[in-house]
C-alpha cells in the first residue's frame, strides 16, 4: 500500500463532488409540467407532438440546468426552448408536395380494358391462388397482395427468407402452368 506524498494533491486530481441537480430539477418539473405541456401544446397540431416536444425541451433543460443561473427564470428558458425547438422542427419538415404550373395529367386507361374482362381475370387469378397449397398461397398473398418484402414475409410465417424465395418461385411457375388462366393470356 502506498501513502500519497502530498495529500492535498490526490484530492485535487479527484473530480469534485457534484451535487445532484435532480432532485430540484425533478420538483420543477412536476409542479410546472401541465403549465408547460399547455404552453407545447399551443405550439402543435397534435397533443401527443406536444408531449413530444416538451419532452425534448425537457432533456435539454436538464443537461443546461446547472449553467441556469437564476431559477427564477426558468420558465421563461423552458418556453423559449419550446418555441426554439418547434421552429427548429417546423424548418426541418418535408415536404412532398411542389408547386408546378401545369397539372399532370392522370394515367389514361386503355379503353380496349372492358371492365368484365378485367373481372374475368381478377376471378381467374384468385381461382388459381386458391388450387396452391396453404403455404404457397400464403407466401403469394403476403408477397404480392399485401406488398410485404421476403423478410417481412418470412417473419410473418416463422420461416427463413430462402423458404420464402423458394415458395414461391415454385407457386408462380404453378401459376404459370395454371389450365384456369391459359384463357385470359
Amino acid at each position: 500500500m502506498t501513502t500519497p506524498v502530498c495529500p492535498s494533491a490526490s484530492e485535487a486530481a479527484a473530480p469534485p463532488a457534484r451535487t445532484p441537480a435532480h432532485p430540484s430539477f425533478s420538483s420543477y418539473v412536476r409542479a410546472r409540467r401541465p403549465v408547460l405541456l399547455r404552453t407545447a401544446r399551443s405550439l402543435t397540431a397534435n397533443p401527443s407532438d406536444a408531449e413530444d416536444l416538451l419532452q425534448t425541451v425537457l432533456a435539454k433543460t436538464y443537461v443546461a440546468w446547472e449553467r441556469i443561473e437564476d431559477h427564477r427564470a426558468v420558465d421563461g428558458y423552458v418556453r423559449r426552448a419550446l418555441v426554439n425547438t418547434r421552429t427548429s422542427q417546423w424548418r426541418r419538415r418535408r415536404v412532398d408536395e411542389y408547386v408546378c404550373d401545369e397539372l399532370p395529367e392522370p394515367e389514361a386507361v386503355p379503353q380496349d380494358a372492358d371492365p368484365a374482362e378485367r373481372q374475368a381475370l381478377h376471378d381467374a387469378m384468385w381461382r388459381a391462388i386458391a388450387r396452391l397449397p396453404a403455404r404457397q398461397r400464403a407466401m403469394v398473398v403476403l408477397r404480392y397482395y399485401e406488398d410485404l418484402s421476403e423478410a417481412q414475409t418470412a417473419e410473418v410465417l416463422g420461416v427463413s427468407v430462402g423458404t420464402v424465395k423458394s415458395a414461391v418461385s415454385r407457386a408462380l411457375g404453378k401459376l404459370r402452368e395454371d389450365p384456369g388462366l391459359e384463357l385470359v393470356r
